[in-house]
């Protein structure tokens, strides 16, 4: 491999010739040989793509950046954005807890593609774009960092995680209309209680997820604020007047959604609360889809020994020994899903915790699990609701037979013969094996006619 030789403030380094960064992503991409290479979330450099040409753009109309490098610096930022220098961003999660070395990253790669977009060779002549002096211009790692954060937090959320999310609820709605009078049993403590409707039973998971759903959107309002313009510790040194906020209404207009610049910015360095915040919703939601999840593969459960009392599609053989074994593998992927989520919780509640004075330094590790948790969770919805949900569908015969022979019907008859006299109906018929018609009868409490008119499903629901 042929190398060239780069400089920083501690001394010469060796850099891979054919690459655009510089010496401080080499002395990272060599200290931090941590988990897989470049683990750093794409999401979070396309993040640093709009910062940094919301930055030259912010700069250039308030003087301090001549427009010839403000459009250099932006010209290479959207071929960040369209992919084309994908393989520039070499560094790992598990680096300084402020992010500092992808910022430079970023810097590097713009400064030295900027040289080449020039007609220049790496390294030729006076460097046009340098990567401190001019794309990281009225910035520092601290308040980059957490605004890439947010950035690549709230796109995620708002184009891969609501979106999902809000395709398995209209289902599920549909689906509680659709079998509103499919009468069946219900369960609580995984014993049988008395009926109610299938469609009831779907309406409780639509309304799970419609309660999650506004519990993630209600948390965009400060995940929206970004903490750009508060350079090293909030004070924003080194920035020119207004600043902050014009930078901000350049993110907003380059990525279509509407961040702000945040109001307190020792706050947004120090801390990451909003992030912590908005994933809650997102642990929120996962505790919900795995209990749909869990129901769903249980009332599915069989097809001859189990309750089986709703199919759902068959996508693939099950087993490589049983024959003719199908599995409901979705429900198993999405509740996977939501340990997962469950997990990311966890540690990015830890990191939530690592803000000490003015600089919170978990920055990478709560950024990489928080859009982690946001894609899964998007994803995995849309995969629930396109192979299992939109086919669910009841099992007449099974639910029929199931509601008939529930001892629990026998709580119609409270109000007529009183509690005692019910649970020994009750009681006896399941001791008997006989039907609580019979031991009703045979008790002498109720007439045929009486249980006939009194026990009637379709009416306790």
């Amino acid at each position: 491999m042929k190398y060239r030789i780069e400089k920083d403030t501690m001394g010469e380094v060796q850099v891979p010739a054919d690459k655009y960064w510089g010496a401080q992503t080499e002395r990272s991409r060599n200290n931090f040989k941590i988990g897989p290479t470049a683990s750093m979330p794409k999401e979070i450099i396309e993040g640093f793509a709009y910062l940094k040409k919301a930055a030259a753009y912010a700069n250039y109309d308030l003087g301090v950046l001549p427009i010839e490098k403000r459009d250099a610096i932006a010209a290479v930022c959207d071929e960040i954005l369209e992919g084309k220098l994908d393989d520039q961003f070499p560094l790992v999660i598990w680096q300084t807890g402020s992010g500092t070395q992808s910022n430079m990253n970023v810097n590097e790669v713009i400064a030295n593609r900027a040289q080449v977009l020039k007609g220049f060779e790496i390294g030729e002549g006076e460097q046009f774009i340098k990567a401190n002096d001019d794309v990281n211009k009225s910035q520092s790692s601290n308040d980059t960092f957490p605004t890439g954060m947010h950035i690549a937090a709230y796109k995620m959320v708002v184009e891969t995680t609501i979106p999902g999310v809000e395709k398995l609820h209209a289902t599920l709605a549909k689906k509680a209309a659709e079998y509103k009078d499919v009468v069946k049993i219900g369960r609580t403590h995984l014993m049988d209680a008395t009926p109610l409707t299938l469609g009831q039973e779907i309406s409780g998971y639509a309304a799970q997820l419609a309660f999650g759903l506004k519990a993630l959107k209600n948390t965009l309002a400060h995940l929206s604020e970004i903490a750009l313009g508060g350079t090293a510790v909030g004070t924003g040194l080194n920035t020119p007047k207004g600043y902050d906020v014009k930078v901000a209404e350049y993110i907003a207009q380059f990525t279509n959604h509407p961040f702000i610049t945040a109001e307190n910015k020792f706050e947004a360095l120090a801390a990451h609360d909003a992030i912590v915040e908005t994933h809650g919703a997102l642990k929120q939601l996962a505790v919900s889809l795995n209990k749909i999840a869990n129901d769903v593969r249980m009332l599915v459960s069989g097809p001859r020994s189990g309750i089986g009392e709703i199919h759902i599609p068959e996508n693939e053989p099950g087993s490589s020994i049983m024959p003719g074994k199908v599995n409901p593998t979705q429900c198993e992927a999405l509740t996977m899903v939501c340990a997962q989520v469950i997990g990311n919780d966890m540690a990015i509640a830890v990191g939530g915790m690592q803000g000490h004075y003015e600089l919170n330094v978990f920055k990478p590790v709560m950024a990489a699990n928080f859009l982690q948790s946001a894609q899964l969770l998007g994803d995995a919805c849309v995969s629930f609701d396109e192979h299992c949900a939109q086919g669910i569908e009841p099992n007449h015969k099974r639910i029929k037979e199931l509601v008939d022979n529930s001892l629990m019907l026998v709580t119609a008859l409270n109000t007529k013969i009183g509690y005692y006299k019910a649970a020994e109906i009750a009681q006896t018929a399941h001791k008997n094996g006989t039907t609580l018609k019979e031991e009703a009868v045979r008790l002498g409490y109720v007439t045929p006619e009486d249980f006939d008119a009194w026990v009637k499903p379709e009416e306790m629901v």
